[in-house]
């Protein structure tokens, strides 16, 4: 009996370690798996959704001077005898992003009736929004888009259409119509033009009173292109 103890404990000792390399082998095996499971993670593709997305950075960081967008012979052509030669600026508090001008006029000529034109002009322009994963480019199309519906849905407006107006910015449309107010009818062309993430409306509009003839459409129409492209190539100008 005495003799047997010793050699249970060798037996017992040397079973024991088996046991803990096993368990050694498990624990590193444990902690790898867990290495690859993290670095997977990192790199699986709900991870990288997380990251903001890479937004181009706007096309034109300003504005040009709104009252300064269309040249003085073109004022002088489309509105005779204006009232105030350098236009009328609209009120803005973000002068970086909007502004607007406006002319207006009469012709009188007495007896032979008199012609009565209004010309204004928008600008918006739109930041990139990193943060939102939008360029200033989409923000810009997405408003060129309203502009053009809120045209076409003017209050009492009749007679409305609309056509692409080809050579004004990177996309333009004109939305044409006869509106009557102060007792009177009026055509209004409107150019809403889009360059890059700046956004251009244009309105040209005009009557005839005391007997004269109101304007003709078309010919409003390619006046108010006419100054839409000035107003398009001054955003570039005033950029560079």
């Amino acid at each position: 009996m005495h003799r047997s103890a010793p050699r249970l404990t060798r037996i017992l000792a040397c079973a024991a370690v088996p046991v803990m390399l096993v368990v050694a082998g498990c624990s590193s095996d444990s902690a790898s798996d867990s290495k690859k499971d993290s670095s997977s993670s990192a790199s699986s593709p709900d991870a990288q959704k997380q990251k903001p997305a890479t937004v181009a950075p706007a096309k034109y960081s300003k504005l040009p001077e709104p009252c300064k967008t269309i040249s003085a012979k073109t004022i002088e052509q489309l509105v005779p005898e204006t009232k105030v030669k350098s236009g009328t600026a609209g009120n803005s508090t973000d002068t970086a992003n909007r502004g607007s001008c406006s002319w207006n006029g009469l012709d009188d000529n007495g007896v032979k009736g008199s012609q009565y034109r209004w010309l204004d002009v928008s600008f918006l322009r739109y930041a990139s929004e990193s943060s939102l994963g939008v360029s200033g480019e989409k923000r810009a199309e997405d408003s060129y888009a309203k502009e053009i519906s809120k045209a076409k849905s003017t209050e009492g407006a009749k007679n409305v259409r609309s056509s692409p107006a080809t050579g004004v910015g990177e996309a333009a449309t004109a939305v044409g119509y006869e509106l009557k107010k102060t007792g009177e009818d009026f055509t209004y062309a409107t150019i809403v033009a889009r360059t890059g993430n700046v956004v251009i409306t244009l309105t040209y509009n005009g009557t005839g009173y005391a007997g004269a003839k109101s304007p003709s459409a078309s010919d409003l129409m390619k006046d108010a292109v006419t100054a839409a492209k000035e107003a398009v190539a001054s955003v570039t100008a005033a950029n560079k």
